[in-house]
């Protein structure tokens, strides 16, 4: 589904962010990323969005190589993609319902249609009694729901989540993951970049590790080892 060849990312004051990165990862996979700060997690995840470009290489998704883009067709392709950032990103003002339902608004889509949908996604994150609560009045896990239905909205083919757990205590943080492997089980490819080692472990499927922007290890069935 994704493909990565020979990439290698360089920021202004030659800080190498990524170096001769060769990364497949295939429909319906869950993937830890880890990796210490500074490793390259989060210029990964940027490339496969096309916030950010290659300096050299290519990335592939669904074999089309991403650098081909033209940028009034990237909305397009991101819809492919739902992301969830350790910051909810919510808009404080906006009742759950209308901050998911945004997605669909920018999308163009009608009153009817965001009636039907957004419901059955908060439903899906244990929220669909909430509606109408505005984020401040919900719990960090809560709130990071939240941003999770809203990258679902869309139905991605890939979830992107870079640190969601971070501003997360444990147990919010195991429910947060439980949904993420129950969206997996749908068959929606996961890329999880974490800090949190038992997460890791416990979740069992395969982990890339980042150092100094290279891949130094690459388990199907691996646990966190940098």
């Amino acid at each position: 589904m994704i493909k990565f060849e020979n990439v290698t990312k360089i920021f202004p004051g030659d800080f190498i962010a990524l170096e001769d990165i060769d990364l497949f990862i295939d429909k319906g996979e869950f993937i830890s990323i880890v990796g210490q700060s500074g490793a390259g997690k989060s210029t990964l995840l940027k490339l496969i969005y096309a916030e950010e470009q290659p300096t050299t290489g290519k990335v592939y998704f669904e074999e089309r190589p991403l650098d081909g883009i033209k940028r009034r067709h990237l909305p397009y392709y991101r819809r492919n993609i739902g992301t969830v950032f350790q910051d909810f990103k919510l808009l404080p003002q906006r009742t759950i319902f209308e901050n998911v339902a945004y997605a669909l608004e920018v999308a163009g889509e009608t009153n009817a249609e965001i009636s039907e949908k957004v419901p059955k996604i908060l439903d899906i994150v244990g929220l669909g009694d909430k509606m109408e609560k505005f984020p401040k009045q919900l719990s960090g896990g809560e709130q990071q729901r939240v941003s999770l239905a809203r990258a679902l909205i869309h139905r991605p083919k890939v979830i992107i989540a870079d640190e969601p757990t971070g501003n997360l205590d444990p147990i919010s943080t195991w429910e947060l993951i439980k949904l993420l492997l129950k969206i997996n089980d749908f068959g929606t490819t996961i890329l999880l970049a974490t800090h949190n080692k038992n997460i890791v472990d416990r979740i069992g499927k395969r982990v890339v590790a980042l150092d100094k922007g290279k891949v130094i290890r690459d388990h199907k069935k691996g646990k966190y080892v940098i």
